[in-house]
C-alpha cells in the first residue's frame, strides 16, 4: 500500500500533458478548494478529479472489485471515499465551480475519447461531467 501514490499518477500526468498541448493552463492540488482537486483551471472555473476505479468505488466498472480479504474494511473505506467525493463535488458546484470527474477506466479503454471529452467540457458551459469508459457505461450498472 505504501507504493500507492495520491499525486502525479499516470492517468493524472496523461491528462495534464493533453491539456497543456491544447493550450489550457492549470494548477495542481489546490488545498483551499473542497476535495483538493487534482487539476484546477482557474480561467475556466473548472476542477478536475482523476479517480481510480478501485479507490473511488466505480460501480459497474470491470476494474472495481471489493477484495476478498477484509471485505468489510474495504467496503467501508471505499464507501467513505465515495461520500467524501460527493460532498466535495456539491461544495464546489455551490461555490460556482464546474466539475469534471475522469475515471481510470476511460483513460485505459478509450484515452483519446476521454481526453477530447474533457477538453470539450472545459470549453463548454456545462456544470458537471462524469467521464467513464463507454464500455463500462454499456455493460455496467452504475
Amino acid at each position: 500500500m505504501s507504493g500507492i501514490r495520491g499525486r502525479d499518477t499516470e492517468p493524472e500526468r496523461l491528462i495534464r500533458s493533453h491539456l497543456h498541448r491544447q493550450g489550457l493552463r492549470f494548477r495542481l492540488h489546490k488545498k483551499h478548494l473542497p476535495g483538493r482537486p487534482d487539476i484546477v483551471l482557474t480561467r475556466w472555473m473548472v476542477t478536475v478529479f482523476v479517480n481510480g476505479c478501485f479507490w473511488h468505488g466505480h460501480n459497474g466498472c470491470r476494474y472495481f472489485r471489493i477484495p476478498k480479504t477484509r471485505p468489510d474494511f474495504w467496503s467501508e473505506k471505499i464507501l467513505q471515499n465515495s461520500l467524501r467525493d460527493a460532498t466535495a463535488i456539491q461544495r464546489l458546484l455551490s461555490a460556482g465551480w464546474r466539475v469534471a470527474v475522469v475515471w481510470e477506466c476511460a483513460l485505459r479503454d478509450e484515452p483519446e475519447w476521454a481526453l477530447d471529452t474533457l477538453v470539450q467540457f472545459i470549453r463548454s458551459n456545462d456544470e458537471l461531467v462524469d467521464i467513464a469508459s463507454p464500455k463500462t457505461a454499456r455493460s455496467g450498472s452504475a
